[in-house]
């Protein structure tokens, strides 16, 4: 059987560099040569901890996080801290604001709902979330404002942020680590790692150690962010295994130079596939295009009746992870780690397929 290149969009988990992965094989079978694998390594040892610490340095680095700001790694995923915010914060006045622009954005507020009163500024949820609200201002009896920068899902993006009366919080799940942002903007990042940063299993939360200082109400050990910031987030086993490979990852981002040329690289990826999506009169985009995203390019086909003749089609050139898994046809995740080369084999994709539509269409015509 042909051995075709796989060209991986998915959006999460999504594409590793080679050499990460080569890495991760490497530590799986003998880490450090100690004759164990990572997987057996004591995270109370004092090898492991220089993991953990060499993973906060590499992220203050590449982030320029200022010092006030605590670095957590917490199991879970992203979707744990819809309720750990709420649960840590809503305290203080019992109400907070949420910008409503997709999928996660409705599913942050659903949780919050359980934990105080939900002021909804703005939501684009009547668009189908072809947007992102700008309109709208922030209570300042608020505990604090949530905002999510990228939608995986729709395929937009904030390219700006609002001032806030209150403390900012933000979901930076599938965008972190893809282009430069100032730290000091926000009082609360938390992202999922299995998009830019490594493998799921570790949520990393970057937070000001003010906000923590003036949370005000009881809090459950394993739901509170004090007590993973005093055991250095080793309160109890984290995902070893996530980490080491972030700290890969990491490494990686830094040779390849830094978050500015990941983000250089990621401006290139998605002008060429939103040129061809926008010139290609099969195919479309539905966001704004103030609003695309930069790494998640969602797009359908113009003719419904096409849409598994093109997923078919695109499967046997090597493209995996196109199909959206609802509202949108098809999703292309330009994450870090995917190189140009398979984004213009897309494009490539997508042109082939047109020809042939429309050879096949004059082919039936004459025939007619």
């Amino acid at each position: 059987m042909e051995n075709i290149l796989k060209h991986n969009f998915s959006a999460g988990p999504s594409i590793l560099p080679p050499e990460v992965l080569e890495g991760a094989r490497h530590a799986i079978g003998n880490w450090q040569d100690q004759g164990l694998s990572i997987l057996e390594v004591s995270h109370r040892t004092p090898e492991f901890r220089k993991v953990v610490d060499e993973v906060e340095e590499l992220l203050r680095e590449l982030m320029n996080i200022p010092s006030g700001y605590s670095i957590l790694f917490i199991q879970g995923g992203a979707s744990t801290q819809f309720s750990m915010i709420p649960f840590n914060f809503m305290g203080r006045t019992g109400k907070a604001a949420y910008l409503d622009a997709g999928f996660f954005s409705k599913r942050a507020i659903v949780e919050a709902s359980h934990f105080g009163l939900v002021d909804v500024v703005a939501s684009s949820a009547d668009s189908n979330y072809t947007f992102i609200p700008s309109d709208y201002k922030v209570d300042p009896s608020c505990s604090y404002f949530h905002c999510t920068s990228n939608n995986t899902i729709e395929g937009s993006q904030m390219h700006s942020f609002p001032s806030s009366p209150v403390p900012l919080i933000c979901d930076m799940s599938s965008d972190i680590l893809s282009r430069t942002i100032d730290i000091s903007q926000f009082d609360l990042i938390y992202a999922g790692a299995q998009k830019n940063m490594g493998p799921a299993g570790v949520t990393v939360v970057i937070v000001k150690d003010d906000l923590l200082n003036n949370i005000n109400n009881k809090v459950p050990a394993m739901w509170d962010y004090r007590i993973f910031r005093e055991c250095h987030s080793l309160y109890n086993t984290p995902p070893v295994f996530s980490l080491y490979v972030m700290l890969l990852n990491l490494r990686w981002i830094k040779k390849q130079g830094g978050v500015k040329e990941m983000e250089s690289r990621n401006k290139i990826k998605a002008d060429i596939l939103y040129k061809e999506i926008d010139s290609n009169p099969l195919f479309q985009n539905a966001i704004v295009k103030e609003d695309r995203s930069l790494m998640n390019v969602s797009f359908s086909i113009n003719k419904s009746e096409l849409e598994n003749a093109f997923y078919e089609f695109a499967q046997k050139e090597g493209m995996v992870g196109l199909r959206a898994p609802f509202g949108n046809s098809f999703r292309a995740s330009l994450y870090n780690a995917l190189p140009i080369s398979s984004v213009q084999a897309l494009v490539n994709t997508m042109k082939e397929f047109t020809i042939s539509m429309d050879f096949q269409t004059s082919l039936n015509t004459c025939y007619l």
